[in-house]
């Protein structure tokens, strides 16, 4: 089986951003996005190019084109969110994005009217009715599919970072789960979720995915949901692994981590170097601690039981990848990273918030709210 790979500009980048729809009365989802969509749509000709359905009638994902530069991606991101918003707005809805929300039951939730979704809800039944999570993907472009792979491998020692950085989803229908991120345990119970298979180059792609629709597990690749994956349509490498991020100031630090990261690896490949591939065992146990107790976990180093603390980590990354944020015009967005540690992700924030209104989740989707309109994070302190 040949998969045609678009070869696509060295370290272009893309972002999708899952956004939810909000009841301002109860503050449950609401579904509402097939008539928001054909609102936006009538000024295209039927579908607006740059916000979509998802799985959810509850959830539409805003997604850029092809940019450039972070600072265009998140311009690009909020022109098409300003328009979701405003006719969101005039049916009394509110838009917010988490991983979770933090109250709101699954099994309330209509499937939007999409025949990829009901076979997606048919062929996993449970798994996929429960699917009420939201997420940012970033892409970013390389030039051949020998890169793609090594690229992804390497990625895979990055999941804890963008997870713990990310995380936002502490509530699962009304029940704090001690997790930092839920979502991403919920998201991987789908069977082709996860950490991604290391492979060894684009054949040996070529040769899984082929045996996955042999086998009938997928009918497209496009079913296969890594949290770090090839996409060849776009010629790029697609990081899916952040819960929804709540303000453009969290997507800027993820669309610029995501980036240098890549350009990195790129470069390190036209200089000759071998791109390290993490064992699966640790990918998978850093993943975990990172879903468990977000920027707080220690992770481990290697493969001899080291650890060492994730936020250490973090920051001497950002350190490493400053140069290529100069190079790439993203210094001021990479720098956000850094300041997550000292502003905390959105799962203490949403913590922090339920404690000063005595376990309140309705306070807490009021924050959300209020963080996507203001669209930067609101600070609070360790351990709050």
């Amino acid at each position: 089986m040949q998969i045609p790979f678009t070869s696509s500009p060295r370290s272009s980048l893309g972002v999708e951003w899952e956004l939810e729809l909000v009841n301002l009365e109860t503050r449950e989802l609401q579904g509402a996005a097939s008539d928001i969509l054909a609102e936006l749509g009538s000024a295209h000709g039927g579908e607006h190019p740059k916000a979509k359905h998802e799985l959810l009638e509850s959830c539409i994902e805003v997604i850029t084109g092809v940019c450039g530069t972070v600072d265009e991606a998140v311009h690009d991101l909020a022109a098409t969110v300003d328009e979701v918003a405003e006719a969101a707005a005039a049916r009394d809805i509110g838009v917010m994005s988490s991983g979770t929300h933090p109250f709101t039951d699954w099994a309330t939730q209509q499937i939007s009217p999409n025949p990829r979704y009901a076979k997606l809800i048919t062929d996993m039944q449970w798994l996929a009715r429960r699917l009420q999570i939201f997420g940012v993907h970033v892409h970013v472009g390389v030039r051949s599919p020998e890169k793609a792979i090594p690229i992804v491998n390497a990625l895979t020692g990055y999941i804890p970072h963008f997870l713990a950085l990310s995380a936002s989803s502490p509530y699962w229908v009304g029940t704090d789960t001690g997790l930092a991120s839920a979502r991403s345990k919920v998201f991987e119970g789908l069977p082709t979720a996860g950490p991604p298979y290391q492979l060894s180059g684009w054949n040996d792609f070529e040769r899984f995915m082929e045996t996955l629709i042999s086998a009938h597990t997928i009918s497209t690749i496009r079913e296969v949901w890594w949290d770090i994956r090839p996409h060849p349509q776009f010629g790029t490498v697609e990081l899916r692994i952040c819960d929804g991020l709540p303000t453009l100031f969290e997507i800027g630090w993820a669309a610029a981590m995501s980036q240098c990261l890549v350009e990195m690896l790129n470069s390190q490949l036209d200089k000759g170097y071998t791109l390290p591939m993490p064992k699966g065992w640790t990918v998978r146990e850093n993943k975990w601690r990172a879903a468990r107790y977000g920027i707080d976990a220690d992770i481990l180093v290697g493969d001899q039981g080291r650890t060492a603390p994730l936020r250490d980590s973090t920051l001497e990354l950002v350190d490493e990848l400053m140069p290529f944020a100069e190079r790439l015009g993203c210094t001021k967005e990479l720098a956000q990273a850094r300041d997550m540690l000292d502003i905390r992700p959105s799962y203490d924030r949403q913590r922090a918030v339920a404690a000063e209104h005595d376990g309140d989740l309705t306070a807490v989707v009021d924050s959300l709210l209020e963080e996507m309109r203001e669209h930067v994070p609101r600070a609070v302190t360790a351990g709050s």
